[in-house]
């Protein structure tokens, strides 16, 4: 049985172009900064985000923790929005390898506002952690895939910056962001200090992220990298991948429209599906039963998705899902609705 696979843009195939692009990758040393492929990747995606410099990581993970370690000394205090992925999704790992003393705020779709942050940011004293971190996310993965304007973004960059605060934003889907808000990605992070994209998240590679910022933040970035075992040799096989999945950003839109037309036939159906103000690529459905019990029933049928909470599900549409895997969702979500309306 062909599978319908929902559960998240991380899920695609290498095309045969980019499998071939890895096999005649030209390769070097990337610890020793000889790998061409690796730097023309960092350099590629610094230069269209408008920074100084470019860091390749094997995840998003060690992207934001690198990032995070190069931010921060032991003790300093990181202000993130409680539903972030670097807090929720990342293991604990700022305390386990920065020391750092997360602050959560809330606020709508992933974002706290400037008064917020404000509020949260004590006045120096030696009984206070230092204020040293803010921790963006763009999309916003818990709200739904949310995209964040500049309108609601330059504001708490701003207020970080008067703050004395660095700003870091984890845009693992940034170029979704940017396609849905009919702007640059460069615009959207213009502020940030620094910045994390995701090569393997709608992008189509099998593996990849590459950090960003100035020079400076890079060398020590670089060496977080080695820490946190992230130092790759001949990487150029996997940098050729990622080279050839940033040409997917602009079919970006093709994966906001399936998942608009996901989200409209399930509200048809009857099921509480929603998306965020500006929606990408995921879809939300609060169900009635356990939402375990009805990924359960999803796979006997063909379709794959997620659950993001006890009574919540996320379906993602990615470049592997075409309008048939649309429609063959939508079947079977119809031929479910039984169990719901019985819960």
């Amino acid at each position: 049985m062909r599978m319908t696979d929902l559960r998240s843009d991380t899920v695609t195939k290498p095309s045969d172009a980019m499998r071939r692009a890895m096999a005649e990758a030209e390769v070097g040393d990337d610890v020793y900064g000889e790998d061409p492929t690796v730097n023309r990747l960092e350099h590629e995606v610094a230069s269209r985000l408008r920074k100084e410099a470019g860091l390749f990581v094997p995840s998003g993970t060690m992207a934001n923790q690198a990032a995070i370690l190069a931010h921060t000394e032991r003790g300093d205090e990181l202000f993130i929005h409680r539903d972030s992925h670097a807090y929720y999704y990342e293991g604990g790992g700022a305390a386990l390898w920065a020391g750092a003393m997360l602050t959560l705020l809330d606020g709508e779709e992933g974002l706290f506002t400037p008064e917020e942050l404000v509020k949260a940011v004590r006045p120096a004293n030696i009984h206070h952690p230092r204020p040293r971190l803010v921790c963006l996310e763009n999309t916003h993965n818990r709200a739904g895939g949310a995209a964040l304007s500049t309108d609601r973004l330059d504001p708490v960059m701003a207020t970080a910056r008067d703050l004395g605060l660095r700003v870091h934003v984890d845009g693992a889907r940034l170029f979704n962001a940017a396609v849905a808000l009919h702007t640059s990605a460069d615009r959207l992070v213009r502020d940030a200090d620094s910045v994390s994209i995701c090569l393997s998240k709608g992008l189509g590679a099998p593996v990849g992220s590459v950090l960003v910022g100035d020079k400076a933040f890079i060398e020590v970035a670089r060496r977080y990298r080695k820490w946190l075992g992230g130092g790759m040799r001949q990487a150029g096989v996997l940098a050729a991948a990622g080279l050839l999945a940033l040409e997917n950003v602009e079919r970006l839109e093709d994966d906001h429209a399936r998942a608009r037309r996901l989200a409209e036939g399930l509200r048809a159906l009857g099921y509480d599906a929603w998306q965020p103000k500006v929606s990408t690529n995921m879809v939300m459905v609060n169900t009635e039963v356990e939402a375990e019990k009805l990924v359960t029933e999803a796979q006997r049928r063909g379709v794959l998705f997620g659950t993001m909470g006890k009574h919540l599900v996320r379906l993602v549409t990615h470049l592997d899902v075409d309008d048939a895997d649309v429609d063959r969702a939508l079947t079977v979500f119809e031929e479910l609705k039984g169990i719901e309306s019985h819960a």
